[in-house]
This record gives structure tokens, sequence and C-alpha cells, in this order.
């Protein structure tokens, strides 16, 4: 029991300075593009509290009052450090090849993404989702090229998945296409039209057609051996 304790109270503790290594992480990161992001985190915990305090000396209960202020004050520190950190990320993000499927990985829960299921030679590429809003197909790159790429990928969906919908987004800052940011905002607005069992229907018909790096052809002829030269074969 003695052994069990400790090892419990050794795997939190190693959890706990993980996360504190983690959030210093994300602080850092964050202060190179919002270099206020200390003072303005400081200052929510402190009005915050502050407030709550005052009311509790107006009630006579300064101690409880305060007590849940603390407690509230953290809360919303978190939260206003959650995303202006989350703003940082996507303003470093933005512009970088992959940026939109990195996006796609964190809409939630519900949704199935597989990255670059189309791309040219110039780079310009399209991702998928599935949920329960349909098919959201993400492109990135050049518009004009990107606009050939999710009509012939829109194409190719009409014919596999019939019965949903699938809606397209350009990612980009000109008008027409969605900010980085707001992909995910845009997504989850998308108004929700398949059944749980629809949606996994629809991602084992996608799945059963491949995606651009599991139909990539691999090269033909004999497997080279160890020294680099073909293996002979074996005599019958």
């Amino acid at each position: 029991m003695a052994r069990k304790a400790k090892t419990t109270e050794g795997a939190d503790s190693a959890e706990n300075a993980g996360r504190l290594k983690q959030i210093a992480l994300t602080y850092k990161m964050t202060r190179r593009t919002d270099s206020k992001i200390g003072l303005v985190v400081a200052g929510v915990g402190i009005v915050t509290f502050g407030v709550l305090l005052a009311i509790g000396f107006l009630i006579n209960h300064p101690i409880y009052v305060g007590i849940l202020g603390f407690v509230l004050a953290l809360l919303a520190m978190a939260i206003v450090f959650g995303r202006r950190a989350e703003r940082a990320a996507f303003g470093q993000m933005e512009g970088q090849p992959g940026a939109a499927a990195a996006v796609l990985d964190r809409v939630g829960r519900g949704w199935s993404t597989t990255p670059a299921v189309a791309m040219n030679r110039s780079q310009d590429v399209v991702h998928r989702a599935v949920g329960k809003a349909g098919i959201v197909l993400v492109g990135e790159g050049n518009p004009n090229r990107v606009k050939i790429l999710l009509a012939a990928e829109k194409k190719k969906m009409a014919r596999i998945v019939v019965d949903v919908p699938v809606h397209d987004i350009i990612v980009g800052n000109d008008e027409g296409q969605v900010p980085l940011k707001k992909v995910r905002t845009k997504m989850l607005k998308l108004p929700r039209v398949l059944t749980g069992p629809q949606v996994t229907a629809a991602n084992d018909r996608l799945r059963a057609m491949g995606d651009l790096m599991s139909n990539m052809p691999l090269p033909k002829g004999p497997i080279p051996g160890r020294g680099g030269s073909a293996r002979p074969p074996r005599p019958r």
C-alpha cells in the first residue's frame, strides 16, 4: 500500500510539473506576438478579485466572498490567457503550409479530419473534415488554383456520398474567404443534418476510397538487398 501511495504521489507530481512546464512554454510562445499578455491577465485577476472583495465588505461577508472572488479571478485569468494564447497561435500559423490542417484537428469532438486529400504541384492543398454538418473541404493556397482543386474534390464526393452535403472553405483574408482563426467557428455554425450512424457510414465510404497519401503509387521492381542490389530469384 505504501509503495502504491508513493507511486501515485510521484505520478501526480510529474503530471503537475508537466502542466506547469506546458503553461510556461505557452506563455513564452504567446508573449512573442502578444507582449502585453502578462499585464492583461494580471489586470483581469486583480479587478475580478477586487470587485468581489468590495462586494463582500458591503454585505459584511468579506472572507467568504473573498474566497469566491479568488477562485473566480483564477478562472477569469485562465479564460483570458487561453483566448489570447489561441489568438497568438493562429497568428503564428497563418500563412504557413498545413496551418488549416492544424486548425481542423482542434475543431472538437464529432469531427473526423483527413489532411491533404488533394494537392497540386504548386503545394495548394485541400483538407477534409466529416461531421454532423456533412463534409467540409478546406483549401489553402492560391485562391484560383484552390477553387479548381475544390471543384474536382466536390465532384468526387458527389459520386461517393450522394446524400451528404458538401461545404467548401478557402482560407484567406480576402473577400469570400475565411480567416484561419475563424475556420473553426465557421464549421461549428454549419447546420447539423446528419445523425451519428450517417456520419460513420460517410466516413467508411470515404476511407474505402482512400486519400492522397494512400493512393500514391509505390515504385515497382525488385526489392533491393542490404548492399543496394536486387536480390536474385531463388532456384526452383
